[in-house]
């Protein structure tokens, strides 16, 4: 196999030496050499090929794929091997994710690559860390013995990111099994066979959606077996110019460019009639303050966007939804770290201090990411804003529940828009958990307004007296 930079390079110094030629009128003879772009690894190696160059960190594999080498290249894990060096507590537990081995692919647990050579060629967390043993590709490269990597991710599997994305240090598998993404069980059948639901659901469905053609072990098998959302959703493992490797980027405000937001952004305003259209997903456009019914009696802006969603929040939902901690002991011991990848705001805590994806009195939840992230003053500030605003919401929500009680099942079939349909949106759009604080001073505003407009459309009064004037203040809000 020959390196392609050779020929250019030739060609180059071709050129330049016909002008040399030209000017002093002597012959000269141009060779090419072909080398070969790695030489054969250790047999204890198991066919791994690693760098072909060390002191570059040019993988063998980079020698033809040069796009993945380039984006590898500025990764975390081009690094690996030196970032342990320098953090003061390397160890020999340490070193199977932080070199070449069996770790995240499909290779026997079995002394391979760096563990079983202690060769500089299988430092860092490189191509076959994923793929596999590349040596049989490297001699003959052909479609049907490529390596392809697996995008299956748990803490239980033999191969993938789990493998080394685990334990107490570093636990994101840990975390992200106990999220909804994980797998797919939470949908139902026939969500399962509708692809407006699984491209954000099924993680072959969405890599196919976004336009990732990238090949890997289960992309073809998304009807027999549907993975969550997992790793390599949203992370490009070959990496990319976003931020922690990202697919899209996490501090734009177009719903269709903000990786959170490509599906968190479904059903954000009503249609007719009611049973056709609730709100599925649509945190985003409520963060971003245009969600919701606007009945024609309103008079004020249709944008209304708090603190949460403004400029003042650069990464919005990861602010709230991923933050990251170090939890130690009473002592100061180290307990465990904290990724963020419950993807749960104000997590509980369990009893050990470390955040869990579940549900828990306020009392137990943290708030030092709202605090942390320059929001608010304290975590106990932001724990008294929750309570007032949910507070509020409530006692909206149970006025303008009692109102649509009142008026005939018949005008909710309508298949023209009117008030009874749009305030039955805004109270399902309020009852969303997280409305409250994505953007309480929307939700107000769309009760408040629905709640008026019922009792001038349909004469219905609430049961409940609630001041609809604005109670919700928020000197960061902006209107357009």
């Amino acid at each position: 196999m020959q390196k392609h930079i050779g020929p250019m390079l030739g060609r180059l110094s071709a050129l330049a030496l016909g002008a040399v030629i030209v000017a002093s009128c002597t012959s000269e003879k141009i060779t090419y050499k072909s080398t070969p772009s790695y030489t054969t690894p250790p047999a204890a190696a198991g066919n791994f090929v690693g760098y072909a160059d060390t002191v570059k960190k040019q993988t063998v594999c980079g020698n033809c794929h040069v796009d993945k080498q380039t984006d590898w290249a500025a990764t975390k894990h081009a690094n690996a091997w030196a970032d342990l060096q320098a953090s003061g507590h390397a160890g020999a537990s340490c070193v199977p994710c932080h070199t070449v081995d069996s770790r995240g692919n499909a290779a026997p647990d079995t002394l391979v690559g760096f563990l079983a050579t202690n060769d500089a060629r299988y430092k860092d967390v490189q191509c076959e860390n994923c793929h596999g043993a590349g040596l049989d590709h490297v001699t003959t490269p052909t479609l049907s013995n490529r390596p392809l990597a697996s995008i299956a991710v748990d803490t239980g599997l033999a191969n993938g990111c789990g493998e080394c994305h685990t334990g107490t240090h570093d636990p994101f598998v840990d975390e992200w099994v106990q999220t909804k993404g994980a797998g797919h069980a939470h949908l139902e059948a026939h969500a399962l066979g509708n692809a407006s639901c699984t491209y954000c659901h099924v993680g072959q469905d969405a890599l196919a959606k976004w336009g990732i053609n990238t090949n890997y072990v289960e992309a073809s098998q998304d009807a027999t077996n549907p993975m969550g959302i997992t790793c390599a959703v949203c992370h490009d493992p070959h990496g990319g110019p976003n931020t922690a490797q990202l697919r899209y980027a996490i501090n734009v405000r177009d719903t269709s460019q903000n990786l959170c937001m490509r599906c968190h952004q479904r059903n954000g305003k009503p249609a007719a009639p009611a049973s056709n259209y609730a709100p599925m997903s649509p945190e985003g456009p409520v963060l971003l303050g245009f969600a919701g019914y606007f009945p024609a009696g309103y008079t004020g802006p249709d944008t209304i966007v708090a603190t949460h969603g403004s400029t003042a929040n650069a990464n919005l939902c990861v602010t709230c939804h991923m933050p990251t901690m170090t939890v130690n002991d009473a002592s100061g011991k180290f307990v465990s770290s904290y990724t963020g990848h419950t993807w749960a705001a104000a997590p509980c805590l369990n009893a050990q201090g470390v955040p869990t994806n579940g549900d828990c009195d306020i009392s137990q939840r943290s708030f030092a990411a709202c605090a942390g992230s320059g929001c608010h003053g304290s975590p106990d500030v932001a724990r008294s804003a929750w309570t007032a605003v949910t507070g509020r919401l409530a006692l909206l929500d149970s006025a303008l529940s009692s109102q649509l009680a009142q008026i005939p099942s018949t005008e909710f079939k309508k298949t023209t828009m009117n008030s009874a349909i749009g305030g039955k949106y805004n109270l399902m759009l309020a009852e969303k958990p997280g409305s409250e604080v994505h953007n309480p001073f929307l939700m107000e505003t769309l009760l408040t307004t629905s709640i008026k407009q019922l009792q001038a459309d349909y004469g219905v009064n609430p049961k409940y007296n609630v001041s609809l004037s604005l109670q919700l203040k928020d000197p960061a809000a902006t209107q357009k």
